[in-house]
């Protein structure tokens, strides 16, 4: 008798087909450690040779209604011996073989269900609000984007009107005139363009534009298309710190890294340079040299041995100050930042990650 869990595999690897026997309500009684049969054994395994995939809706709660297959008035598998007689014997090979991947299956079930993850980036519109500044009146699109791998505490969000949606679908369009052919785009309205009708349709075509256009490799990994997520992130929270306000600042340059993690960096590493940069400064004008350490850390395994790279220096030296203030080793970032100025690669004393981060022209 297959179990309840065992048959929502099942069901999710083959669709039942009309001659599968409903269940009776009796068939609650059966716990989900329940074996598989041997005839039942043998047509799961033969489905697993196909692909197995964990991210289908089967898994909703609703599913908890679904029949198993077999009634309760299934005849007894076997030999026809009694079930206290079939405990105490031991169960034929076949049985084994079968008792072991209904409870391989059940096992991987369970640790899966838990870690379902996104194979490809996803995007939602989670608010649109109308903006008006004088002269001009326009929607602010608020979006989460939720990247492979385990779900993030807090989504990287990106806020964008409809005008930036146009100017990146042109961009794109006279770049990749092949691609973009098959994608589409909400067209503009000359009037009703802030009706809940109208932000609810282009809220819908928006995520699946941006979803659309992730399916396609060369689109995927466009410069204009990154630009169109980070470049604005990046100018605000530039800005901000420029000015000292380090905590709004820290918001933004967090929520650059995470975009610039589910992307990718097609256009090389400065722009997360800048971004680990921007968050170093950060986290030691608010007292956390830890975070500011590690961030740094993060920064030279990125450079790795690309020398004479401008950031190179300057992180090196707030690694050799955040180090020495925590207590920590120094050693190697020290040799490694003397060697460099001995060569005449970076000037004495190289300049600070906030100068920098000022000068840096972002375009």
């Amino acid at each position: 008798m297959a179990s309840r869990l065992l048959h929502r595999l099942r069901h999710a690897l083959a669709s039942d087909g009309p001659g599968e026997a409903a269940a009776g309500p009796e068939a609650e009684q059966f716990p989900e450690s329940s074996e598989l049969e041997d005839d039942d054994a043998e047509g799961l395994s033969s489905r697993l040779s196909g692909t197995l995939s964990f991210t289908s809706a089967e898994d909703d709660p609703d599913d908890e209604d679904e029949d198993d297959e077999a009634g309760p008035d299934s005849p007894p598998s076997g030999d026809g011996t009694s079930g206290e007689d079939a405990e105490r014997s031991p169960p034929p090979d076949g049985q084994r073989g079968s008792q072991l991947l209904a409870r391989q299956l059940q096992d991987f079930w369970k640790k899966s269900r838990n870690t379902l993850v996104p194979q490809r980036l996803l995007f939602e519109v989670t608010s649109a609000n109308v903006v008006k500044d004088p002269p001009s009146k326009y929607v602010l699109y608020t979006l989460a984007v939720i990247g492979p791998g385990p779900p993030d505490r807090q989504p990287a969000q990106i806020s964008r009107r409809y005008s930036d949606f146009e100017r990146l679908h042109r961009n794109l369009q006279r770049q990749f005139r092949g691609p973009m052919a098959a994608i589409s785009f909400p067209r503009k309205r000359l009037r009703r363009n802030f009706t809940a009708e109208t932000i609810a349709r282009r809220s819908r075509a928006f995520e699946q534009f941006l979803g659309h256009l992730q399916t396609v490799p060369e689109l995927r990994q466009a410069p204009d298309l990154h630009d169109f997520f980070v470049l604005p992130e990046l100018r605000r929270a530039q800005s901000l710190t420029c000015t000292g306000l380090y905590r709004e600042a820290l918001a933004l340059w967090t929520n650059a890294w995470q975009l610039q993690t589910h992307l990718g960096t097609p256009s090389g590493p400065d722009r997360p340079l800048l971004t680990l940069a921007g968050l170093a400064v950060c986290h030691q004008e608010l007292e956390d040299p830890g975070e500011a350490r590690a961030c740094s850390e993060k920064a030279l395994q990125l450079l790795g041995d690309k020398r004479p790279h401008p950031f190179l220096a300057p992180f090196l030296e707030a690694h050799v100050r955040l180090s020495w203030r925590l207590g920590l080793d120094k050693r190697q970032t020290e040799a490694q930042l003397q060697s460099l100025q001995e060569a005449g690669l970076t000037p004495v004393p190289p300049p600070s990650l906030k100068e920098l981060l000022i000068k840096e022209v972002l375009d």
